[in-house]
């Protein structure tokens, strides 16, 4: 495939107010919308790998310019950042000074505009090396089914963390199983809990997100899968289906029974989507490492993101929606 030799990809929750941008960005959402008179206009929903931008409504004299910019098409843009709405509501746009110009699919690589994570090396390294040492070889043989297997990998890799929130990357679900492993493995230590346990569950309680997930030209959304049965039941009758194609079993009933209970437990309660409770030391560890992973991903998102400071002030302006309260960006450093 041909590649388009570009300009760097802007740092879109850096920009300013009043600051020009001129960048090539993936459409990810088009609303063809009409004025209370019935005049047309157009508002877009712009990405790349560091985050996503709507713009400024296309008004109808100007709708020209928006032209084959549909999902999934690379444009290049031109215009200024602005305002809409007040302090506490306010949010950055793009407000466009020229037409878009739609690139040729056969130049652009489409997915290296989503938001990722980057280079995964590190985290499988940590990942295998934690696999390699458990001391149960049962358990060992369990995880493996999965992790030692090339093209699941390269599934695994690919999957976002969720499709809007915590994770929301490509590689994201790796990334939030390496938090969810490494919290987990550090609390069975202190509180004298399984350790190999803990690992497997926590390196199995999402595997179902590779079916219950999906990543195209637009982004990510949910499977015909995920909607039906959802990414907690998926994980659990994923496993049951490597084990069932073994020749011989590696682990006995009690045994696949306590993994699945923690595949179908690690959300805590029916309300946010298992069907069970945790009822182990080690299913209640793997429950709240993925808390602690997920809501301290909500956090470091909220604050890094600018539009949620665009006063000035230390404190947000208003009340993110991943986190619903005022989040802090302190002024100052520990060093």
């Amino acid at each position: 495939m041909l590649t388009l030799s570009a300009m760097p990809p802007v740092n879109i929750p850096a920009l300013q107010e009043h600051e020009r941008v001129q960048s090539d960005f993936l459409v990810l959402e088009r609303a063809d919308k009409k004025t209370a008179n019935g005049d047309p206009f157009a508002i877009l929903t712009l990405g790349n790998s560091s985050g996503r931008i709507d713009t400024s409504p296309i008004w109808s004299d100007k709708l020209a310019w928006a032209d084959g910019a549909m999902r999934g098409k690379v444009v290049q843009a031109i215009g200024d950042i602005a305002m809409y709405g007040r302090n506490g509501s306010a949010k950055r746009q793009l407000a466009l000074s020229a037409p878009l110009r739609v690139i040729p699919d056969n130049l652009v690589d489409v997915q290296s505009f989503l938001e990722s994570v980057g280079d995964c090396t590190q985290l499988w390294d940590w990942m295998d090396k934690q696999r390699d040492a458990m001391q149960s070889r049962t358990l060992k043989s369990v995880v493996d089914l999965f992790f030692a297997d090339d093209q699941f990998r390269v599934r695994f890799e690919r999957t976002p963390g969720s499709p809007s929130s915590h994770h929301a990357k490509v590689g994201g679900l790796l990334l939030h199983t390496f938090e969810v492993a490494s919290i987990a493995r550090a609390t069975a230590r202190t509180t004298r809990a399984n350790q190999d346990l803990v690992l497997a569950g926590a390196l199995l309680h999402d595997i179902g997100k590779v079916e219950a997930y999906e990543v195209s030209a637009t982004g990510f959304s949910i499977t015909t899968s995920g909607l039906l049965l959802g990414h907690v039941v998926l994980g659990a009758l994923m496993l049951e289906r490597a084990l069932a194609k073994l020749d011989a079993p590696i682990c006995s009933d009690g045994q696949i029974l306590e993994l699945q209970h923690m595949i179908l437990s690690h959300h805590g309660s029916l309300e946010f989507g298992s069907p069970v409770q945790p009822m182990t030391v080690e299913a209640e560890i793997v429950h709240w490492s993925d808390e602690a992973s997920a809501k301290a991903s909500d956090m470091s998102d909220s604050i890094e993101d600018a539009t949620n400071f665009l006063s000035g002030r230390d404190t947000s302006d208003g009340k993110p929606w991943r986190v619903r309260r005022h989040v802090y960006r302190r002024g100052h450093n520990w060093d």
